[in-house]
């Protein structure tokens, strides 16, 4: 195949090009900044975008069999007003002009895969969101900016679904904290907090935390590529989240620390404030489950956290971070 991946120079964007070219498909990657970027590997190209205009790479999508838009600010910082625009106008904006380039495509991609996020979804200690899980945006007790971060998501998908790309099939990829070993991502993160001492419950800890290994990951992208029967909204999630004081402590349990600091509320709004993150990452509770994925019967190689943290551990050890494809960065 032939695969354009945008915004693909991040965490997740390296995962996915190191699998598809690992299986002999052609990928290019557009990215702000192409300086430096290794051009040795057979079938990667990158091209340079504004993730707003059109431009030359813009050709790239005119017979391309996949585009996957992955573009957006990064959500580890402050939610103040700024930020919270930079969020906002980098995935509306970059999601805008790919629907642009393909409507004018005389041979459009067959699909589409637009990253959106499990944020989107209300903040809930007892019920289960699948696809049809209610959206938030109404919760009582809940910070006026959380609201915003859901309506961030909600637009997110309206500009996804008002492109007009009658040829292409549209996904919309709710996905949840993807586990890898790599560094600067969240397991990452989590791994060096837990091996400090500090892996505790944090507030209440009841709050749940949904989660995908990498390596799951991967393939429900495949799965969602191959099967064309597959439109809409998907939770890229393991189908079994948990309370954050048990995902930590499963964690702490793979990386043989025995204690784990608790941490209040207030004492984590300090430390994200110092880090310039934000408390809503890790306090917010996303339960979500992939009903559609586990109804198109797609089989998870990870569906437990305590495997799944068993797994990145050892790779973490090792050294082996990135098993799956051909380039190592």
């Amino acid at each position: 195949m032939k695969l354009l991946i945008a915004g693909g120079s991040g965490h997740l964007g390296r995962l996915l090009t190191r699998n598809f070219l690992g299986r002999g498909h052609r990928v290019t990657v557009l990215t702000r900044d192409t300086a430096g970027r290794d051009r040795s590997a057979p079938g990667l190209t990158y091209r340079s975008w504004n993730g707003q205009t059109l431009g030359p790479w813009a050709t790239d999508v005119d017979g391309a069999d996949v585009v996957i838009n992955l573009a957006g600010r990064s959500v580890d910082c402050r939610y103040n007003t700024r930020n919270l625009r930079e969020m906002f106008d980098s995935r509306i904006r970059s999601t805008r002009v790919v629907g642009d380039a393909i409507s004018r495509a005389a041979n459009p991609p067959a699909a589409w895969l637009q990253m959106s996020t499990a944020t989107i979804y209300a903040h809930s200690f007892d019920v289960d969101n699948s696809e049809t899980g209610a959206i938030g945006g109404d919760e009582p007790d809940v910070p006026d900016y959380w609201r915003f971060s859901i309506d961030i998501a909600t637009q997110w998908e309206s500009a996804l679904s008002e492109a007009d790309t009658p040829s292409t099939r549209k996904v919309a990829l709710r996905s949840a904290m993807v586990m890898g070993p790599d560094p600067g991502g969240p397991f990452a993160v989590l791994s060096n907090l837990t091996r400090a001492g500090l892996g505790g419950a944090i507030g209440s800890g009841r709050q749940y935390m949904s989660w995908i290994h990498d390596r799951d990951f991967v393939r429900a992208v495949e799965f969602i590529i191959e099967h064309s029967e597959i439109h809409g909204p998907v939770n890229l999630a393991a189908p079994t989240p948990l309370p954050q004081r048990e995902f930590i402590a499963a964690l702490r349990r793979a990386w043989r620390v025995p204690i784990g600091l608790p941490t209040p509320v207030w004492l984590l709004k300090l430390g994200t404030f110092v880090l310039r993150t934000d408390s809503e990452l890790i306090l917010k509770s996303r339960r979500v489950v992939p009903g559609r994925l586990l109804g198109a019967q797609f089989s998870f190689e990870y569906p437990s956290w305590p495997e799944a943290a068993d797994e990145l551990v050892a790779r973490r050890r090792s050294g082996n971070e990135t098993p799956y494809g051909a380039l190592a960065s």
